[in-house]
């Protein structure tokens, strides 16, 4: 090594440093799902499936199948919402299935939200449940359902609490991804039924 690389590093007096720039705030806007969506809503939910144990899914969804859940949710009139940043970039997506994917009760459904990586810890979870529940709510859904992964699932779990979702079950080892056995929390919501004018 130099000897230079010894000797500590001269640091430029605070006066002299540059002023750090800020960032920018985070901002963005829920709104319906349209079709040009969903290759961004491919991409976030496939790094999920890649990188993660919140899905069990270990085979990525084609733009196909994702087109094909998009126009269910269309035909059977649920919520599709998407996060997206000034830019139009997406940030995230929330939507409801018919629980156990049965279209034949459209009142009773299952929850999925996912958060682009830039997008965790900023809140965007919460307003995109909220959003999501209101939506069903319009939609005349009276319970929804949300399965939570049980591994490093606990602010998840917080999330749906505080929005009134009660523990309803877990089931113990009934998924198996990166070599380990997985669980899920099952937690219910009723949604009141709105009283039309």
């Amino acid at each position: 090594m130099l000897e230079e690389e010894y000797q500590p590093r001269r640091v430029l007096p605070r006066h002299l440093r540059p002023e750090p720039v800020p960032e920018a705030p985070f901002s963005y806007e829920i709104r319906t799902a349209v079709a040009a969506d969903l290759p961004a809503v491919r991409d976030v939910y496939n790094l999920y499936v890649a990188n993660s144990t919140v899905t069990f899914d270990t085979k990525q969804k084609s733009l196909h199948e994702w087109r094909a859940v998009f126009s269910r949710s269309e035909r059977l009139e649920l919520p599709f919402l998407v996060a997206v940043s000034p830019a139009g970039t997406l940030l995230g997506y929330a939507h409801v299935v018919p629980w156990g994917n049965r279209a034949i009760n459209r009142t009773v459904v299952e929850t999925s939200i996912y958060l682009g990586p830039a997008s965790t810890g900023k809140g965007l979870g919460k307003a995109l449940l909220a959003a999501l529940l209101d939506a069903c709510q319009q939609a005349g859904v009276r319970q929804v359902i949300a399965i939570i992964g049980d591994q490093g699932a606990d602010a998840s779990i917080r999330l749906h609490a505080s929005f009134g979702f009660k523990e309803i079950g877990r089931m113990g080892r009934v998924g198996f991804k990166f070599d380990r056995w997985l669980g899920t929390v099952t937690m219910q919501k009723n949604l009141k039924k709105l009283k039309r004018r």
